[in-house]
């Protein structure tokens, strides 16, 4: 009896190793969001770091520099350096959340997380994001119940100001969020990060016109103009005072323009998250 081997062509029915399942996409996004949540509520520091600090500074800041505080143009002459300062507070709780949400990343890596996500039949975008969509969640969170001192302030929300105020808090935390996994996903050390952080990212918030106006700034306006946060600042303190005109110029772009450079940032670093994630790197097998 002769026997014959015979190649069987798997059917189109059949399951392949490079199939994946309906609805793979918004499941891993879904988890991971919901793995960034536990994760937080979790770790109790986290919530001291991102909320607590920059409260204190408010504070702090607020008390220290009233006397020498001069109003910028476009705000009216009674406005004190604590009502200034808000909305560079609250941008700061959204870039804190972000730090702290993507630095888990390198922890990822280290644990042998991040290999098991990667290996996982899934797309790189859901994969990132899953990471963006828990640190935004987090950050608008925080920075949500920061904004509820506002009446303290004499910033009178409106329902439709309050509104906007929060949907445009999720595109700012949502950009910061996506620039700290830019920055986190190549790093291999926490230490590495926290360094980029002081010497990027805070400087980067300074030189947004939360500190100091833009517009009286000597040659520090054409950095403040050239940084991509300004327009989100500027944005955030036009929706705040929503119900008062405020004149466009002397370092307080328009709304128009701050959406549109905003939205092209994110983008940008949506996209170089992607990039990042979907490259194959030696450490991302260790």
């Amino acid at each position: 009896m002769s026997t014959s081997t015979e190649a069987v062509a798997p059917s189109p029915a059949s399951p392949t190793i490079n199939a994946q399942p309906r609805g793979n996409f918004w499941l891993p996004i879904l988890t991971l969001t919901q793995r960034e949540l536990v994760r937080f509520f979790r770790q109790r520091t986290r919530v001291i770091g991102a909320l607590v600090q920059p409260l204190l500074f408010w504070i702090l800041f607020g008390a220290g520099l009233k006397g020498s505080f001069q109003p910028p143009r476009w705000a009216t002459w009674e406005m004190s350096y604590q009502e200034y300062f808000f909305p560079g507070i609250a941008v700061m709780i959204a870039m804190f959340t972000a730090i702290f949400s993507t630095i888990s990343i390198i922890e990822d890596r280290r644990e042998g997380f991040l290999q098991g996500v990667l290996v996982a039949p899934i797309s790189r975008l859901s994969l990132v994001l899953g990471k963006l969509c828990g640190g935004t969640v987090l950050a608008v969170l925080q920075a949500a119940l920061f904004l509820l001192l506002a009446p303290t302030m004499g910033i009178d929300l409106s329902p439709t100001a309050a509104i906007c105020t929060l949907a445009w808090l999720t595109l700012l935390s949502f950009t910061l969020t996506a620039l700290g996994f830019v920055i986190a996903w190549p790093m291999e050390s926490t230490q590495g990060f926290h360094a980029i952080m002081s010497v990027f990212l805070m400087p980067m918030w300074l030189l947004s016109g939360a500190f100091f106006p833009a517009g009286e700034s000597g040659w520090l306006s054409w950095i403040i103009a050239a940084n991509p946060l300004t327009y989100g600042m500027a944005g955030l303190r036009r929706l705040l005072y929503f119900n008062r005109e405020i004149p466009t110029g002397n370092g307080l772009p328009g709304l128009g323009i701050s959406l549109a450079v905003t939205c092209l940032f994110c983008c940008v670093c949506v996209g170089l998250s992607v990039y990042l994630a979907s490259r194959r790197v030696s450490k991302d097998a260790r």
